[in-house]
Parts: C-alpha cells; structure tokens; sequence
C-alpha cells in the first residue's frame, strides 16, 4: 500500500506567510479557526509507512494510558487521592510524550449538550482546590469537561500530546467488556455524532493529536455480538464502520491521526471456513487447528487487512492500525504453551496477525495497550515479565508505537506505573525502569516531545522536537538553541504565468501551484487550496485557480495532495511542478 504524505496545516503554513517564523513557546487561549501557532504539531504518515512530523522527520509515539472518564468517575482515577496537575507534570517528567484516554460515546454526547453529570465527579478538592467551583480546599467539584479542560491545558503546558479512545458506548467499569462500538442505549449514528463533535471541538489545538476510534472490537460467532472483518456494509462490520468513523473525524479536522484497532477472530477461508461458522468446535475443543477462526486479542486481529484494508480515500495519510497485545497473566494463550521466544511468537501469532503491518512497510502501528505485572508475587515463573522484555524490545527494534497500559494502580489484571496500595503515592520503580527503554529519547538520555516549542516535562530532562533535530534534517531550516527560523524563499514567481498566442492572453496552460492565481507560488497557494477543502462554503478557486492547483497527482483534481506538493516545492524538496 502506498500510503501518502501530508505536510503542514494551514495554521503553520499562514503562519509563514510573511517569509519566516520563529518558534518559540507559546502563550495558551482557546484557538479560534484563524491561523496560529497551534497547528504545527500534526502528524502524517509518509511512504515509506513511517509517522513524520511537518517536516518529514520521524516520530516515536511513546506513551501511557490513564483511564476514568470512561466510568462513573467521570475524571481520571486516582484524582479522588493524588493532585492532577501534579500527576500530569510526572507523566511528563518521567518520559511519556503521549496519554491515551479511554473515553465513552456517553460522556461525549454528554459535554456537547451541556448536560449534568449523571455521577458524582469523583475529585478530592482538598487535594486538587483549582478543580473546585470556589477554587478552594473543599469546594465543590466542577463539571467534568471543565475539568478535562484543564487537563488538556495541563498536558500542553507540558509537551504531551493526547490520543482519545471510545473505550465504550455507555459509561460503565465493564463497558469495554461489550464487544462492538454500539450497544442498546447508543447507536453507530450515536458514536458517530460524538467523534465528529470531539474532532470539531478541538481541530484548532494539536494538544490532541489523534483519536483511537473504539478500543478492542471482538466477539465470536456466539450469540454475543461479534465484530467482523471483511468488505460488506454490515453494521457490526468494523472495518466499514472504522472507515465510516474515521470520515466523521476527518470531516472535521483532516490532521488527526486516526488509530483503528482490529478485531478478536478471522475465520480460517483456507478451511472452508466463514463467520457463520460456529464459535468453537467441541468435538475437537482441544486441537486449535480444527477450530473456526483465527483466534488474537481483543482489538488485535489484522489479518483482514491483507484482503480488505481501511480506505481513507484522500486522508490515507492518517491512518494507524493499532493492535493491542497482553502476556500470559492476562490469559493463557496458546502461543505461551511453550519455551517462547521472539521467533515463537512470530511464528505462532505476531507476524500473521499484526507484525506484518509493520515488518512488510503496509501501515505504522501503535500498541495500544500492552503491560502486565512483574513481580514474583503476581509472576512466581517470570513468563509475564519474559514476555513483556520480548514485546518492547521488538518494539524498540522496529519503532512500534506505543501506549503502555497503564498509569493507574488499580488496573487488577497488569496493575499500574503507580504502585498498588500505596493510595496513588508512589511510582512502580521496577515497572517503570523496565518500560523506560522503550520511551523516546535522545542519545543523551533527553526525553523527546512531540511538540515543536515546548520540552517534555518541567524537569529538565525533556526536550523539544525542535530541539531534538535542531533543523538539520530540513536543508532549508536553520536553528539557535530554542528557536527556529524558517529563512527558505517563500516566493516563487511562475515561470509561466500566461502564455501568448496572436497576442491574446491564454490563460488556458496551468501555471501549476499559483491557485490564487496572483502570478507567484508561494504558501498563501496551499493556504487556499486547505482553505478549500476544509471549507468550501467559504472559500472557493477561480476555474484558472483549479487548473493550476492541480499539481499532484494531475488530473485527479483539487486535494490536500496538491498544497502538500507546494510546500514541498517552496522548501527544496521538489525541482518543480506538477510533482
């Protein structure tokens, strides 16, 4: 698959209007739709299957989750003990530069219309007065999105970036347990209205970066509801509702990662085998090889993606297939049958079912949970902890993606990176020191943002993306110690502007890239043409402009495509136009 480039927003690329922009920490309000400085952070996927940011430089997502406002808590948990401020400044000082937050289709319809908590917002006050109404020690808890507000002030003051996740249709601790996006109190159309709501609300800060459509799709042939694979229109076709999800997303804010998990089963066609095919075969219960499907994780089945892969159209370039992956403490797969090894494993599950993503250049991925716990007491034969050594060193090998699961201390099947029973007040120091190889970081042992102004963290020991490649991947770029400017010509007259015949104007042969048709390339060009897309009852091309934006991919017409061939251009990094 070749999976096609994305550069820039319009908000960096007005921002370079005038011909260079230094970047420099900013001062935070609510974005409006103009152009500024919070649209330079969007991240793409290049060719050559690798997450780049506005320059093409290569990322490394590595973070953690942090569950609870998928539940009644209707905040992160913990928050009830520990201040949250503080916890997110940890987070950052420890290293992870992204927080995935499971989120429910519930509590998002909720905050679009303003509607009352339906629980009690579960926030010690004492603990955390600047989350109460009064701003006072005891005070009353303010409304939940207020408070997530705050939280994703927190995370930018920070350098994190966060990726929410539709853990579950209906607010509930076991609502990941139902197996499909929709159940019987919130339907397809439900969880529809609530990603394009989230993806509108904050298009204008890339604080939140991307949006993981549904965690964990599953379910067998077994009268419970089953997630299934494959290129029909079904409802309960996840590939056809992830692609569906993704457009409500996008629709909104075209520079959002969008991460799509798999399935639980794939029936095995070579066998004769369907989805109609029963759920297991009790004659021969104990020979995996004579049941009906492929079996994997909850949201960890890819295999039918070699046959039917998620169709973005135009906004290929967002899209991220993300697995998740568990040892044998969470459940004694087949696989963990044996003396396992990495070539086990391969062999046995990861590369048929979600490593040839990666292995074969198809897609990124990001592991959207994996973990588990470490010590003898839960792990007396240390196969959990030999497995968790496997994954992330693959992970650290072929730059998988990565969300750790999780932050929490009360997670019962992995436990947390805050130790269990010590009321939220210490990190796992073990855990910790364990996945902390697998945290993005310099070769000086600085943790790596994904922001291109601010550092990781208040520590001291985080930097920023900018900081991190100092310019030097981007011929055009030149750098100081914490600013960039862009001093690449920003202007290019056409080289054929109009054409005459019998000394008549003929304004017929495309002046490719000049869209606004005023006799020069330059960033205004890509401005319009995103302008366009993004809002087409507001902005609009000359039929000349539309010809002449034709410059990528010529003659499938006007798209991101072309404004991304002009920066392109202006930066050096094509000769000319069309591309």
């Amino acid at each position: 698959m070749k999976i096609l480039r994305r550069i820039m927003s319009v908000g960096l690329t007005a921002a370079l209007l005038a011909g260079s922009v230094t970047f420099t920490a900013p001062k935070y309000e609510k974005a409006s739709a103009a152009p500024d400085e919070y649209h330079d952070d969007w991240l793409h996927v290049n060719e050559n299957a690798e997450i780049v940011d506005m320059y093409g430089n290569p990322v490394w997502l590595t973070g953690c989750n942090w569950f609870g406002y998928n539940v009644t808590t209707q905040c992160f948990d913990g928050v009830w003990s520990l201040n949250m401020h503080d916890a997110l400044n940890q987070i950052a000082d420890h290293g992870f530069n992204l927080l995935r937050v499971p989120m429910s289709t519930q509590i998002l319809l909720q905050w679009k219309y303003n509607e009352p908590d339906p629980y009690m917002v579960k926030i010690n006050t004492y603990s955390n007065p600047e989350l109460s109404v009064e701003g006072v020690e005891g005070g009353t808890p303010k409304y939940s999105f207020d408070i997530w507000n705050m939280a994703v002030d927190w995370c930018r003051e920070n350098g994190i970036k966060i990726m929410m996740d539709i853990h579950c249709a209906t607010t509930a601790s076991n609502g990941h347990q139902l197996p499909l996006w929709y159940d019987s109190n919130y339907s397809t159309d439900d969880w529809l209205e609530a990603l394009s709501w989230f993806a509108e609300y904050y298009k204008d800060d890339d604080t939140v970066i991307a949006i993981d459509l549904k965690n964990e799709p599953h379910g067998k042939n077994d009268g419970q509801g089953m997630a299934i694979w494959d290129g029909s229109t079904a409802e309960n076709n996840w590939r056809y509702a992830a692609e569906r999800g993704a457009a409500a997303c996008l629709e909104q804010n075209p520079n959002l990662l969008i991460m799509v998990e798999g399935i639980e089963v794939y029936p095995k066609f070579e066998n004769g085998k369907d989805w109609n095919s029963p759920a297991v075969d009790y004659a021969h219960y104990d020979d995996p090889n004579a049941q009906a499907f492929h079996g994997a994780w909850w949201g960890g089945n890819f295999r039918g993606v070699r046959d039917y892969p998620v169709d973005l159209g135009e906004h290929q370039s967002q899209l991220v297939y993300s697995p998740h992956d568990y040892g044998p403490l969470v459940w004694e797969q087949e696989w963990f049958k044996k003396d396992f090894t990495r070539q086990t494993l391969l062999e046995d599950y990861w590369y048929d079912t979600w490593a040839f993503l990666v292995e074969e250049k198809i897609s990124p991925l990001l592991m959207g949970e994996w973990g588990g716990f470490l010590d003898a007491e839960h792990d007396p034969t240390g196969d959990n902890r030999k497995w968790m050594g496997l994954l992330r060193d693959y992970m650290i090998e072929k730059r998988i993606h990565h969300t750790f699961w999780c932050f929490n201390e009360n997670s019962g099947d992995t436990g947390g990176l805050i130790a269990g029973g010590t009321n939220w007040t210490e990190w796992d120091q073990e855990k910790y020191e364990f996945v902390e190889p697998s945290l993005w970081q310099n070769e000086d042992g600085k943790y790596i943002s994904l922001d291109h102004k601010i550092p990781l963290g208040k520590s001291g020991n985080g930097i920023s993306l900018t900081d991190h490649y100092n310019g030097s991947s981007n011929p055009n770029t030149t750098t100081t110690t914490k600013t960039t400017t862009i001093t690449s010509t920003t202007s290019t007259t056409t080289s054929n502007v109009t054409t005459t015949v019998n000394g008549t104007i003929n304004d017929v042969v495309p002046d490719y890239g000049d869209a606004n048709v005023d006799g020069t390339v330059n960033l205004a060009d890509a401005v319009l043409i995103m302008q366009v897309k993004a809002n087409p009852n507001k902005y609009s091309l000359t039929e000349k402009g539309e010809r002449n934006s034709d410059c990528s991919g010529n003659g499938d017409g006007v798209t991101n495509r072309d404004a991304l061939a002009i920066q392109k251009y202006l930066l050096g990094l094509l000769e000319s136009l069309p591309e």
